[in-house]
Order: structure tokens, then sequence, then C-alpha cells
């Protein structure tokens, strides 16, 4: 009888949890604010061009199922002439391809990047087009104007839906100390970067964290990317509160982590933002040990896993969260597909609490001046320390 009393005393606060959670999303806005989102999954278009590519009379590789490891391989049996054909010919398959050379990447998503501006000063003027679908076009050209900057090295671009960027912020070539941002909700290629809450966007983060080690390292070579290579949730709704884009996510996020190991790049720290841990909390199992060096979670509202144990990775694990942070206000349960469960700044997940006091609201961790901006920039750094 114990038992069964037992199990109904944890149903009903379950039940009362999930309540909660439900309330929580009403009252910041309802599950209307938030609409449901198409995931783009998959290679970036062109892959079936890419496929039937036999000029060098060779297979090339698979862009969807190749591991990383084997297209580096591959692309090292190429001549320098021959990697900058297959640039040419085809921009977005190469500038995607996790495993292909850095520097080729970056040149391959300059092309696909000013393919897509052209594309879209043409549909500003299309005679077919509405004034709403001039704006829109003229926008899209404007970012992607924006990116093609001198300097910027992109790593990744997908125009397709809200569009997918990733960003490399110093010299990934030479870094002797490199991070990855994984960002949450309402991130995209409009997005990416902004000047209003800029310190909620991966570029803001990047190149906060990346003065910071500056800072405390001078003269250390520190590299940081800022990605965005998943169909974020906008505003807070279902896709939210479930796990349907972070499935989606997670394949991706594992596969550019292994294609950075296959170009030889340290492994990195993986700093992961709100919906963005619960991404990582998927994708981390998927790498085996040793992938990454840490793992950093900030204003988390559960990685979908019990405990560290569950993550199976030899990297260090972190969490924290301020207290203004209203991500404390949602329960950490996982009911009926709603919730991601555990908190990870509990002790009971096993994850070493990181300060976060001076950080202020959802999107404040990486502002300067902030405890959390020191202790992620020690991190990264290997820093162990000066973490507190």
């Amino acid at each position: 009888m114990s038992l069964l009393r037992t199990a109904a005393r944890r149903g009903k606060r379950t039940l009362i949890s999930a309540a909660l959670t439900l309330t929580v999303a009403a009252g910041t806005g309802g599950w209307a604010a938030g609409s449901a989102q198409t995931a783009s999954t998959g290679p970036a278009p062109g892959a079936a061009a890419w496929r039937a590519d036999h000029s060098l009379g060779v297979r090339l590789p698979d862009p969807a199922t190749a591991p990383p490891a084997d297209v580096a391989r591959f692309f090292a049996s190429l001549t320098d002439a021959q990697r900058q054909t297959l640039a040419a010919r085809h921009p977005l398959t190469v500038g995607n391809l996790d495993g292909a050379p850095l520097t080729l990447r970056y040149e391959a998503n300059s092309l696909a990047l000013k393919a897509e501006r052209d594309r879209q000063l043409a549909r500003a003027t299309d005679p077919a087009g509405t004034l709403q679908d001039h704006q829109r076009a003229r926008k899209a050209a404007d970012r992607c104007a924006s990116l093609l900057a001198p300097g910027r090295r992109i790593l990744a671009f997908d125009p397709r839906g809200r569009g997918q960027v990733a960003e490399v912020h110093g010299d990934l070539a030479t870094a002797e100390h490199t991070a990855v941002i994984v960002p949450g909700s309402d991130i995209d290629l409009a997005s990416f970067d902004r000047a209003k809450d800029p310190y909620g966007t991966p570029t803001g983060m990047a190149r906060s964290l990346r003065t910071q080690m500056a800072a405390d390292a001078p003269g250390t070579r520190t590299a940081v990317i800022a990605w965005v290579g998943y169909t974020t949730p906008v505003g807070i709704g279902p896709d939210a509160a479930t796990g349907r884009l972070a499935d989606a996510g997670a394949p991706r996020l594992a596969r550019f982590l292994s294609g950075l190991a296959a170009t030889g790049t340290p492994a990195p720290a993986v700093l992961c933002h709100s919906y963005g841990s619960v991404v990582c909390g998927l994708a981390v199992p998927r790498l085996g040990r040793g992938g990454i060096a840490d793992l950093v979670v900030f204003a988390s509202p559960g990685m979908r896993r019990d405990n560290v144990a569950e993550l199976h990775t030899s990297a260090r694990v972190w969490a924290a969260r301020d207290a203004s942070d209203w991500i404390g206000d949602i329960p950490n349960v996982e009911l009926l597909g709603l919730g991601h469960g555990a908190d990870p700044t509990d002790p009971a997940f096993g994850a070493r609490r990181v300060s976060a006091e001076r950080a202020e609201g959802h999107t404040g961790y990486l502002a300067p001046g902030t405890d959390s901006l020191r202790n992620f920039a020690a991190i990264v750094l290997g820093r162990y320390g000066h973490v507190r």
C-alpha cells in the first residue's frame, strides 16, 4: 500500500507540474504566441546535382550519409584545382559539407551567398511580386550582403526556410582553444546578428566571448563559432515545449562537431543557450567520448536527460542560470512529450554549477561585465581553477 501511495503522490506532482507548465506558457503569451515550424533537414539544395557529377571519374561523397572523416580524406586526395572546381560547381554542397577543408567552405559559401543575394535582388523587382514580396526580398538580399562583408568567415549557409548559417570568429585553422555557440528560440538568418538585444544573438555572444578571452589571455589564439544549423522554435508554443525541432537539429549538430574534428580543430567547448541545450542534450551522446572538451548549458529548460551520465560524454559538464531568468519559473518535467525534464543546475543532475549572479534576464549571460561571461571564457581557455 505504501508503494501505491508513493506512486500516486509522484503522479499527482507530475500532473501539477504539467499544469504549471501550461500556466506559465499562457502567462507569457500562450501557445498562440508560437507558430509551428517546418524543420529543414538533410543536405542543402543542390545535393542531387552533386551526386550526379562524375567529372572527376570518382563518386563524390554523399552529403547526406558520408561520415565527415571520409569527406576529409576525399578532399585530401584531390588537387587544389579539383577542389576549386567542385566548390565553383556546387557551392551550397561544398559550403555545408562537414569534413571539407575550412578555407574551401568559406569560399564556397561566399559564392552561395552572392548567388542568393542576386536571386533575392531579382525577386525584389519582379513585376509579378507584391509590395510585401519585394520588401522581404530586399531584406533577404541585404542580409546576404552583410554576411559577404570583408573579413567574415561563413562556415555554413542554407537559404531554405528561415535560413541557417554558421560563422567563425577568429582563425579556426590556428586556434588553440575553440568554442561553438548553439542558440535557442527565435534565431535564424534574419536574427543571427542584430542591434536589439545583441548578446541574445549568436554573433553577439561569440564576439563578447572572444573579447573576454583576449582580455584574460592575451596572445592566446582562439576561435568561436556561432552556429545556427537547425530550425529553432518561434515564440513560446508547442515547438518550444517539445523536442520535435531538437530531434531534427541534434543529428546536424553532431555531424557539424564531427566535421570539426575531421579537419583537425581542437575539441571545442560547446555553449548551449535555452532551447539550444535541448538540442545539445540529444546531440552529445551521438558523438561518443572525446568529441568535445566542455559542455556548458545556460538558461536551460532541461536537456531531455535525467543526469550527466545519460549524456555519455567525457566532457566536463557545466550549468548556469541567473536568478532573474524567467526560465526558472518553468517546471522541470517531461510528460506526454511536453517539457524537457531535469534542471541541469540541480545538484542531482551532476553538472558543475557556474555562477551567473551578475547576468540579467534570459539573454544576458554573455553581456560584458558579467561573472557568467568571465566563467565561460575561463572554461573555453581551460582555466578551470578560475571558474566560480
